[in-house]
């Protein structure tokens, strides 16, 4: 998976798993390894102070909770996940078939 792409999963995963906890980058990476990531440190403290400077993460000490700036556009992604997964899940079509 590309970079960007995957720091953009990356930020829905954190943006989720912070409704029930504060994030710390320390947790974050394995968390985020054991969800299939392949993450640095550093790429987990740039994806948390990307979401901060958002405005969906509010940063105190060395853990970051969400704001309700974050909490709406958690709902937001997840409206559009769900549409997107409704038409990305099928299978698709071979290339050169009809139907």
């Amino acid at each position: 998976m590309r970079a960007d792409v995957q720091n953009l999963f990356m930020g829905i995963h954190m943006l989720y798993l912070a409704h029930d906890k504060d994030l710390t980058i320390v947790e974050m990476q394995p968390e985020l390894e054991n969800l299939g990531y392949r993450v640095a440190e550093r790429e987990v403290k740039q994806e948390l102070e990307r979401l901060t400077q958002e405005n969906f993460l509010t940063a105190h000490n060395d853990a970051y909770s969400i704001t309700g700036t974050g909490i709406q556009e958690f709902k937001a992604i997840q409206s559009r996940l769900q549409v997107l997964c409704t038409e990305v899940l099928k299978p698709v079509k071979a290339v050169g078939t009809s139907g």
